[in-house]
């Protein structure tokens, strides 16, 4: 009796998993299926678009990282992000504009991106930083500082930046985020 209760039970898990087959699932399985048909073109559009919706699901885990808006100051997601990053070689990237009415700055998260992989060098050697700016710390990270903009690489793989006008608003919403955890971003 026990055996056909569990075999009961487990049928109706499986039925129910399939059931609930999301997107990215469907997506793959109909690249294997217009591949094992010959049909290379279709298995290849139906590849792009399961990468497509993973790299979003892997956007909406990156805008956690976005520090929420300090007392006084409303924070509004950029979800346009994207489709930006895709001109600009891919990446994952999430962002964040940040306002109390009068003055405005916005935070900028880019993992993975060619451009990110290009600044790394730059980012990482101090007397080129040096000599265009200076650094600040915030928490145990070193931010460049340069105009309005704060700058660091996280983890070497995750560009953190903050345009605005008012640099100790911006530190102190900077501060709040946990760049230990946004280091190992999509490990």
């Amino acid at each position: 009796m026990k055996t056909v209760v569990f075999s009961s039970i487990l049928a109706f898990s499986l039925s129910a998993l399939s059931a609930t087959a999301d997107e990215v699932t469907d997506a793959i399985s109909g690249a294997m299926t217009a591949y094992e048909e010959g049909d290379i073109a279709y298995a290849t559009d139906e590849l792009k678009f399961a990468l497509q919706l993973l790299n979003e699901m892997k956007a909406d885990t990156l805008v956690q990282f976005l520090p929420d808006a300090l007392d006084g100051w409303s924070r509004e997601l950029n979800t346009d992000m994207g489709a930006g990053l895709a001109m600009m070689g891919g990446g994952t990237g999430a962002a964040a504009s940040y306002s109390n009415g009068s003055t405005e700055f916005t935070i900028t998260l880019m993992a993975d991106s060619p451009m990110v992989a290009s600044m790394g060098s730059m980012l990482g050697n101090a007397a080129i930083m040096n000599a265009g700016g200076k650094m600040v710390r915030v928490g145990r990270e070193k931010f460049f500082t340069q105009n309005d903009q704060l700058m660091a690489l996280i983890g070497n793989r995750v560009l953190v930046q903050a345009d605005g006008d008012d640099q100790q608003v911006m530190i102190a919403h900077l501060e709040t985020m946990d760049f230990r955890e946004l280091s190992r971003f999509g490990n």
